[in-house]
């Protein structure tokens, strides 16, 4: 049985000289005109909106004290950018907490080997749940935590820069 035939979805260009029906307005035209103009004003109030304001937290009273697990973050996030705008260096004396204000420097004592280290905030974390600070390779090297990861501490607020 022969396939049946189908309509083209083309067509020619009628004869020269040949009448043509009167001309009907497109009413999609509209539709689009509109649908364009919005986009152009989804796009300009997008551009034209400003940044959250940033939510500060007041600094602990210093002498504050924090007890829980600490973390270290090391060669792999060197010179990518911290929450603060700053380049993490692990050289430098820094830490990252989930709500201290950046520039609020502590005072972290290792529990297990009593050493210490002051180190000033400039990251958000840690995000893990049971970890109240994140601190960098120096100041983990310092503390003498490299080897295990994770150590519990002691934190004091000593205030903000």
């Amino acid at each position: 049985m022969p396939a049946p035939r189908r309509r083209a979805r083309w067509w020619c260009a009628p004869r020269a000289g040949a009448r043509l029906g009167p001309r009907r307005p497109r009413r999609d035209h509209k539709f689009l005109v509109g649908l364009g103009l919005a986009l152009v004003a989804v796009t300009a109030s997008a551009c034209a909106s400003t940044k959250p304001t940033r939510t500060t937290t007041a600094v602990p009273a210093p002498g504050t004290r924090i007890v829980g697990l600490a973390s270290w973050y090391g060669q792999r996030h060197q010179g990518h950018a911290t929450a603060s705008g700053e380049l993490y260096d692990t050289g430098k004396l820094t830490a990252a907490h989930r709500t201290m204000p950046f520039g609020t420097r502590l005072r972290v004592t290792n529990a297990e080997n009593g050493r210490t280290v002051v180190v000033r905030v400039n990251d958000r974390g840690p995000w893990v749940n049971d970890r109240v600070l994140d601190v960098s390779q120096a100041a983990a090297k310092t503390l003498g935590m490299v080897g295990g990861g994770v150590t519990k501490v002691e934190i004091v607020v000593l205030g903000a820069e």
